[in-house]
């Protein structure tokens, strides 16, 4: 009887679990199915009955302002990911396996930075550059310093990232492969690397996505004439919301998804079945 009560229990508690996880991902991608929806109904009041159209990505198609925005924070974001990824996993690696005055120190800094909010961020960074760029005879304003900024609060993931993965370094595969007579550049890139790469993936795609999805930094450093895509977004909102917006924004969700999901499969992010 008392196995059979605990094995009852257990079965309510598995069941309960099931139900409390599909609400929670009901909550996070009912909004993203509407949206995706809504982006292929033809009228631009989102009104029903539903009637089926492509219509708004026929018209995103000739959208220079979107397409424009779209691109620029594509490729700030691909810049952002590769300095940031390199850079990041050069000073993870420096904390790993360095000791030097004042590392914890620094090592303490990089939290600020994420807690800190960016409205502030983005307000000293604006002041920062207009003091200090037209000395180099550089604006103050532009692609360059939308790229700078997000560099800069990218960092702080990666190097927390890399260096989470590199705390369960097994150091003893690199003195084996020394001992066998690799140089450090071989131990490198044919020991090291491969064992801390998930790592650095991860830690580029967080660098991509904070990238992308920077709203402040780049509403406040961006140029007259010359946005990204999410203040494109807010700038579109604020004039008159368009299923254009949609159609986009389901692009976005489609690559961004696709690519993660073939990227955690590929590296096993969620563990094996």
């Amino acid at each position: 009887m008392t196995t059979g009560a605990a094995r009852t229990r257990i079965d309510f508690g598995t069941a309960v679990a099931k139900v409390y996880l599909a609400l929670v991902l009901l909550f996070l991608y009912v909004p993203i199915f509407v949206m995706a929806a809504l982006a292929f109904n033809r009228s631009p009041l989102y009104e029903l009955p539903f009637q089926f159209d492509l219509i708004w990505f026929k018209s995103l198609a000739t959208n220079d302002r979107l397409l424009s925005a779209g691109w620029n924070s594509v490729y700030i974001a691909v810049l952002n990911t590769v300095i940031a990824t390199i850079l990041g996993t050069m000073a993870a690696l420096a904390f790993s396996r360095y000791t030097f005055r004042g590392r914890g120190l620094m090592q303490l800094l990089l939290l600020p930075p994420i807690t800190i909010p960016w409205l502030v961020i983005g307000t000293a960074m604006l002041v920062f550059f207009y003091w200090t760029f037209p000395l180099v005879g550089l604006p103050f304003r532009g692609l360059h310093t939308i790229l700078l900024g997000h560099v800069a609060l990218s960092l702080p993931y990666v190097i927390i990232v890399v260096g989470a993965r590199l705390a369960d370094f097994p150091k003893s595969v690199e003195e084996a492969a020394a001992t066998l007579g690799a140089t450090p550049w071989q131990t490198f890139w044919r020991v090291s690397a491969p064992i801390i790469a998930p790592g650095v993936v991860a830690a580029g795609l967080f660098a991509f996505a904070t990238s992308f999805d920077q709203f402040v930094i780049s509403y406040f450093l961006a140029p007259p004439g010359v946005t990204t895509l999410p203040v494109a977004i807010y700038t579109s909102i604020r004039k008159g919301f368009t299923p254009e917006v949609n159609a986009i924004s389901t692009i976005i969700i489609v690559i961004s998804m696709s690519v993660m999901l073939i990227t955690a499969r590929f590296y096993k992010f969620g563990g094996e079945r």
